[in-house]
């Protein structure tokens, strides 16, 4: 698969924990969803791509 950022066929698969959190200030009051993706990362420009899996997907749906 190639980087949708430049092209390069240099990317792997890595293991990835994300806290996710609203972007205001108020967001960082709220406890955090935590998600553990696999993360496809360039290793030539460093873009990094992620699906948020279902559990944690509806929690974000959730918050308001």
């Amino acid at each position: 698969m190639a980087c949708k950022a430049c092209g390069s066929e240099r990317v792997s698969t890595f293991n990835g924990e994300v806290a996710v959190h609203r972007p205001e200030l108020g967001g960082l009051n709220e406890s955090v969803v935590w998600v553990f993706p696999k993360l496809l990362v360039c290793l030539n420009c460093g873009l990094a791509q992620f699906a948020v899996p279902e559990p944690e997907l509806s929690v974000l749906v959730q918050k308001p």
